[in-house]
């Protein structure tokens, strides 16, 4: 593991989750749910999330640096911790969603024509 003033970036593809873990991630989901309308096409909203994930993530991961320059040197490991948890998160949800694809498909439609 790797530790910069009270960030540690573990090493590893999957890091381990604490017991809220899940709590978070429902609520951040709702929340990009919420944009969602007819002006607002889900692509839009997931353009936005993952946008906000980016600079959330170069914010926390600038919070463990010293100076600009130290951060720079570090890019290539920060970037490919990133996108390698996120790889690994969305191979998870990909196929989670295949296995369960009619359960989770009725639902949402569910949700939109009660929305609509």
């Amino acid at each position: 593991m790797r530790k910069n003033q009270g960030y540690t970036m573990p090493d590893t593809p999957k890091t381990p989750i604490d017991a809220h873990f899940y709590k978070r991630a429902d609520a951040i989901i709702a929340l990009a749910n919420s944009h969602i309308s007819e002006q607002t096409p889900p692509a839009d909203a997931t353009n936005s999330l993952m946008f906000a994930s980016s600079r959330f993530n170069a914010w926390i991961a600038a919070m463990g640096f010293k100076n600009a320059q130290e951060m720079q040197a570090s890019k290539e490991e920060i970037i490919s911790f990133f996108t390698t948890q996120y790889t690994h998160m969305l191979e998870e949800n990909f196929n989670n969603y295949v296995e369960n694809f009619d359960f989770f498909i009725a639902k949402a439609k569910e949700a939109v024509e009660k929305k609509g």
